[in-house]
Formats: C-alpha cells, sequence, structure tokens
C-alpha cells in the first residue's frame, strides 16, 4: 500500500480561462468605400447615408481613418476552472480497482488452483490484506464525513461517491472472507484469537473530542460468546472514543461499543394450531453495550475479573430500524445522528435522548 496519500484535494486550483469566444479585439482598418454596399455604421438620424457622407467629412477617393469595429460588452473576469467529478475521482478510483483486483486474484487462486498448499498460504495472507486496505477506508470514512463546506451541492455529491465506494470495497471483502470461509480455510468464530470475524471500515471524527472506528462483522455473531441475551446477533461494531479531557477517567481515552444487531423474531403464518409454522424475523436495532462486571453486589476484586472467562454486558437498545438490514453507510449515518441527538425519539429507550456522557449538550453525571 503506498503510504501517499490517496487524493491531494477535493477542488484541485484551476487554470484560468482563455479569453472567451466573441470578444473583440481591434482590427485592421478597412479599405476604402467603393460603390459595393458595406456595413459601414449609418449616421444619427439619417436612412441609409454612410458615414463618410457626412458634411466635413473626406472627400470622394480620399482614403478613410481607421475605424475600431464596436464588440460586445466584456464579461466577468473568468475564475478557477472546476474539474468535472469523474475526473476528481480519479486517483480514488484507481485505487480501488487495484484492491478489487487482488480481491479477485484471492478469489481466483481459491476455484481454481490445485495446490492446497498455495491456498492455505493465500488463508494466512487474507488479514494482512484486510490490513492493507484499512488506511483507503480510513480516507473515504473521514474525507465523506469529515469535510468541510465547500461549493453546496457539490459537498453532497462528493460525499455520497465517498461512501458509495466504501461500501463497494466493504461488501467485496465480506464475500471474499465469506468464500475462504465455506472452503475451511479461515475461521469466523469469535472466540478463536485466529479467527477473522470481522474487518476495519474506516475512522472518522465526531467532534473535535470524538473519534468513531467502524467494525463489520463478516457473519452475523452472537451478541456475547455465552449467546446471552438470547436471539441477539451483530453484524456491525462502532468503537467511539472520547479524549481523557472529556472522558474525565483519569489517562487513556474512554470507549464505547456501539452495535448494529438484529434479533430473531418468530411470526405465526400458520392458519389453524394443527398446521401452525414459525417463520423467523430479523428485527435490526442499534444498540450500546453496557458492561456488567462480576459480583455486582460490591464484593468483586481481582481475581474475580482473571477468573470470568469472558466479559458479561447487557444490550440497551437506542434505535429500532425495522425488518430490512441497513446498509453499511446507512447504518453509520444511523448512529451518527443517535450521537447528536437528531434521531428520533420515537424508536429509542428514554435514557438514550441525548448522546453519552460527556458528549456537547449530555447530561452531567
Amino acid at each position: 500500500m503506498a503510504s501517499e496519500p490517496w487524493f491531494g484535494g477535493l477542488l484541485p486550483a484551476g487554470v484560468r480561462d482563455p479569453l472567451p469566444a466573441g470578444d473583440s479585439v481591434p482590427g485592421p482598418a478597412p479599405a476604402p468605400h467603393s460603390g459595393v454596399e458595406t456595413p459601414w455604421p449609418v449616421a444619427p438620424g439619417r436612412t441609409g447615408a454612410p458615414v463618410d457622407a457626412e458634411p466635413g467629412g473626406p472627400a470622394p477617393g480620399q482614403p478613410m481613418a481607421s475605424a475600431t469595429l464596436p464588440g460586445p460588452p466584456p464579461g466577468p473576469a473568468p475564475g478557477p476552472a472546476l474539474l468535472p467529478l469523474e475526473s476528481m475521482f480519479s486517483p480514488i478510483t484507481e485505487q480501488l480497482r487495484y484492491l478489487l483486483k487482488k480481491a479477485e486474484d484471492f478469489q481466483s487462486y481459491l476455484l481454481y488452483s490445485r495446490d492446497r498448499v498455495q491456498k492455505e498460504q493465500l488463508a494466512k495472507a487474507m488479514p494482512t490484506f484486510l490490513q492493507m486496505c484499512q488506511p483507503y477506508f480510513l480516507y473515504l470514512e473521514s474525507a465523506a464525513r469529515g469535510m468541510p463546506p465547500i461549493h453546496g451541492a457539490l459537498q453532497e455529491l462528493v460525499r455520497k461517491r465517498l461512501l458509495e465506494i466504501s461500501q463497494q470495497l466493504a461488501l467485496r471483502l465480506e464475500q471474499l472472507v465469506l468464500m475462504y470461509a465455506s472452503f475451511g480455510f479461515v475461521v469466523l468464530e469469535e472466540t478463536d484469537p485466529l479467527s477473522v470475524s470481522c474487518f476495519f471500515c474506516g475512522k472518522f471524527s465526531l467532534g473535535p473530542s470524538h473519534q468513531v472506528s467502524v467494525f463489520r462483522y463478516c457473519s452475523p455473531a452472537p451478541y456475547t460468546a455465552g449467546r446471552l441475551p438470547r436471539y441477539l446477533y451483530k453484524k456491525m461494531r462502532w468503537n467511539l472514543e472520547a479524549s481523557p479531557e472529556t472522558s474525565n477517567r483519569g489517562h487513556g481515552p474512554h470507549v464505547e461499543y456501539y452495535f448494529l444487531c438484529y434479533r430473531d423474531t418468530w411470526e405465526d403464518t400458520g392458519k389453524s394450531p394443527a398446521n401452525s409454522c414459525a417463520q423467523i424475523q430479523k428485527l435490526w436495532s442499534i444498540g450500546r453495550w453496557v458492561p456488567l462486571g462480576p459480583g455486582q453486589d460490591g464484593s468483586s476484586d481481582i481475581y474475580s475479573w482473571i477468573l470470568c472467562p469472558q466479559p458479561p454486558g447487557e444490550y440497551q437498545q437506542l434505535l429500532t430500524i425495522g425488518f430490512e438490514e441497513p446498509s453499511h453507510t446507512l447504518a453509520t449515518d444511523l448512529l451518527v445522528q443517535i450521537l447528536t441527538g437528531q434521531a428520533g425519539s420515537a424508536g429509542r429507550a428514554p435514557s438514550a435522548a441525548t448522546g453519552p456522557p460527556g458528549w456537547p449538550g449530555a447530561p452531567g453525571p
């Protein structure tokens, strides 16, 4: 992965436009007046009389003084030339094609190579390839969600295009990891230290003291390793990191975790108890991880944490989305609305009406 920035700027400095077509400049002197009709200026108040027929003008047969044809009034000074949108995105799309080509190579070796050792080596290189995409995701998300206001409607066009590219690459990487997992070359189980259960999808600033990191799970995973709460599965995770000055928790930043999850629900579709059947539907929502330490009665010590097989936690549902899975970028947009207090309070818990502690506008402890 090259270390230079993917895209130097959204609106590169243009060049001055050439002189607009139609601007007139002084021309050569016209030929002497002859019997052929020529478009000379007509004297005021007289019809059809050329200027040289006015009293006091030059005598017939004498050369006329040079004249300049009047031109249109000068237009406004030309400004910097704006490049077309596709030209502006050319470096970004070239990098996207490069990463997609690498993903295609990984897939081709898996499907058509007969060398199992080579396939195993590629499977070991999969985490490295995912890490190679991290700077690209970092640029896309930070540029799309942290750009300053620019030329009006162009801002939304640029933001939309950047997020579309991020979505396209994330789906392709997810498809590639699932394909390798189906052949048994990678593990998706989150409890396995060597698993490829999720991958980094970008990071952006949200305010002067908060950073949001985006992760996407290749396959829906249980909310906790103990599968509690039951029937709850996570698909995305956001790490909200607050600076030490904002968190007021001593040394180091404070991190909160938010998830895009779905809960299995059952709908009875039968017409009678004899032939009734349950249809599973997925109810999607965004919620926050609420840690529950061992020994909630206050008697916990360091040993209770060491002997704890996993950190327990609850799911605080903040926003109910519906039965359709949101896209990668839409889910992040919804989380930003929740954190900034712009989401409607109808679908959220009352305690989530404002942002997390330390957030601007959030009540203090």
